[in-house]
C-alpha cells in the first residue's frame, strides 16, 4: 500500500503543504472550512505522519534506549515500568533490550542503539562489564547516558541508584541487634559494585559490633538471581559449619528462597533454627512461607528517576544548554517479616557487648 504524503493532500485540495501541515497541527492561522477538509481527507486517506521525517527536523528520534541485564528479574520488570511511564509521557518510544550478563553483548547492543540514532540510553551494567570503552563511544557521540543499579563510578554520567553498602550494613545491624552473632552472607560475582558494596556492609556492620569477620562465612553465588545457589549453598553450609550459623544476610531474595527450600526439605526450621535477610522485596518474599524480611530497593522510583534526568539531558542538549551530571541515590529501607524473628517459644540470645 503507498504511503500517502503532505503533498497528495495539498495537490488534491489545491492548497500549499505549509497549509496542509499547519491544519493537520491546529495551527490558528488556519481557516475553520481549511482544517476540516484538510482533516476529512486525511482520514479518508489513511494518513500516518512520516515520523522519521518529523525527527529529522526536530533533530531528535523520540527514541530511547534502555539496557537491562535480564528481563525477567522482578527489579528490573518494575524499573522497566517506571522509565516507560516517564517516556510516554514525553511522546517516546523506548528501545528494550537484554545483555543476558554478557559483556560483549551489551556492547553490540550501545552500538545497534548508535545506529538507530536514539536521544538518549539507560542502562544497567551486566555482571562481567569490566571495561567502559563502549560507554565512552556513547558520550563522544554526545548522547545522553545515565547508568543505573549497577554502575560505573569510573564513567563520567549521570546515575542513578542505592546505598548497597549503607542498606547491607542496616540489614545485618539489624539482625545482630537481635541477637545472632553467627551470620553468614551469600554474596553476588566478584566484579559488580553492588555486590561488593553488599559484601563491605556486611563486613563492616560485624566489626563495628565487635564480631569477627570469618571469610568461612561467606558463599559466592554466581548467579546473584539463582534460586539453586541459595539451595546448594545451604547444603554447603550445613556441611561445612553444622547448626552453628544464627542467619544468612544475602544478596538477592531468590537466593533466600533457595535457602528457605532446602531448610524445609531437611526440616530446619526458620527462623528458630536459620534466620535469614534478603534484598530487593521481591513480591515473591512475602508470600512464601515464612515471610522473608528484606530491604526494599524502591525500583520503580529507580526507574522513573533515571528517565526523568535522562528526557531533562536531551532536552537540554536540544537547545544547545549545559548539562551538569548528576548523582541520585535513591532511600532504601527495611522490611521486616517472620524469616528473620524467632518465636517466643525459642527466644534469640541477647547481644553481647564485647
Amino acid at each position: 500500500m503507498r504511503t500517502v504524503t503532505l503533498k497528495q493532500i495539498a495537490e488534491e485540495l489545491n492548497i500549499s503543504v505549509t497549509t496542509v501541515s499547519k491544519a493537520l497541527k491546529g495551527y490558528s492561522d488556519v481557516s475553520k472550512e481549511t482544517k476540516k477538509r484538510v482533516l476529512d481527507l486525511a482520514e479518508r486517506l489513511d494518513y500516518t505522519p512520516n515520523s522519521f521525517a518529523v525527527s529529522l527536523r526536530m533533530r531528535q528520534s523520540k527514541i530511547i534506549g534502555v539496557i537491562i541485564p535480564d528481563t525477567v528479574h522482578y527489579f528490573f520488570s518494575i524499573v522497566i515500568k517506571g522509565i516507560l511511564k516517564v517516556a510516554e509521557q514525553h511522546d517516546y518510544m523506548v528501545i528494550l533490550m537484554q545483555s543476558n550478563e554478557k559483556f560483549e553483548l551489551e556492547k553490540k547492543q550501545i552500538d545497534l542503539l548508535l545506529s538507530k540514532g536514539v536521544d538518549g540510553i539507560l542502562i544497567s551494567l551486566s555482571n562481567n562489564t569490566k571495561r567502559f570503552d563502549h560507554l565512552q563511544k556513547v558520550i563522544k557521540h554526545d548522547i545522553p547516558l545515565l547508568l543505573f543499579d549497577k554502575i560505573a563510578k569510573t564513567v563520567n554520567c549521570s546515575k542513578v541508584y542505592i546505598d548497597d553498602r549503607k542498606a547491607a550494613y542496616d540489614a545485618v545491624t539489624y539482625l545482630i541487634n537481635k541477637g545472632y552473632r553467627r551470620i553468614a552472607h551469600f554474596r553476588g560475582d566478584l566484579n559488580p559494585q553492588n555486590s561488593i558494596d553488599r559484601f563491605l556492609g556486611y563486613k563492616q556492620a560485624l566489626l563495628d559490633n565487635n564480631i569477627p569477620f570469618d571469610p568461612k562465612l561467606v558463599y559466592m553465588c554466581n548467579n546473584n538471581t539463582d534460586f539453586d545457589d541459595g539451595y546448594n549453598n545451604a547444603k554447603q553450609m550445613f556441611e561445612d559449619h553444622g547448626h552453628t550459623i544464627d542467619a544468612v544476610f544475602t544478596i538477592t531474595d531468590l537466593i533466600s528462597i533457595g535457602i528457605i527450600k532446602y531448610c524445609d526439605d531437611n526440616g530446619i526450621k526458620v527462623p528458630d533454627d536459620l534466620a535469614l535477610f534478603g534484598f530487593s522485596n521481591w513480591f515473591m518474599s512475602s508470600v512464601i512461607n515464612p515471610e522473608l524480611s528484606t530491604v526494599e530497593q524502591h525500583p520503580f522510583k529507580i526507574g522513573e528517576t533515571s528517565a526523568e534526568i535522562l528526557f531533562d539531558e536531551i532536552k537540554r542538549k536540544l537547545n544547545d544548554e549545559p548539562i551538569e551530571y548528576k548523582k541520585v541515590v535513591i532511600p532504601t529501607e527495611l522490611v521486616i517479616r517472620k524469616s528473620s524473628e524467632k518465636s517466643e517459644n525459642n527466644p534469640i540470645k541477647k547481644v553481647i557487648n564485647l
